[in-house]
């Protein structure tokens, strides 16, 4: 393997889950209910490596939600709780991300009564020096 370099893609949500639009006050993100809308990102190698991504999140109450990478859930807790703003990284171990389009969705736990906010991700990877 040569030489490699990183490299990312910016991911803004700015979307709050939840049961309802009142159960966060946030007029500042859009409320969309149990999932985000699945965004894009790109990867311009096919030979992407170490991929790990962060998430930033606003007033996480409870264990359970999850993300998916290209229809592929992460392995463990992906989200912590945490009052206020926190920001979270997380590996994306056994996801291979693609060259081109690839796509990242936060799903809320619907067992819970748990409102949050999905910030913006940020998506890292080394790719080969060209």
């Amino acid at each position: 393997m040569g030489a490699r370099r990183p490299n990312y893609a910016l991911v803004p949500f700015q979307q709050h889950l939840g049961q309802n639009d009142e159960s966060l006050s946030v007029p500042w993100a859009e409320f969309v209910g149990d999932e985000t809308d699945e965004l894009e990102f790109t990867v311009p190698t096919d030979d992407a490596t170490d991929a790990y991504l962060e998430l930033q999140a606003y007033d996480v109450e409870e264990y359970g939600h999850q993300i998916r990478v290209n229809g592929v859930v992460l392995s463990g807790f992906d989200i912590p709780p945490n009052e206020g703003w926190q920001q979270w990284m997380d590996t994306l171990s056994g996801i291979d991300l693609q060259e081109g389009v690839n796509t990242i969705t936060i799903e809320r736990d619907k067992a819970s009564t748990d409102a949050f906010v999905v910030g913006v991700v940020v998506v890292h990877w080394k790719q080969p020096i060209e």
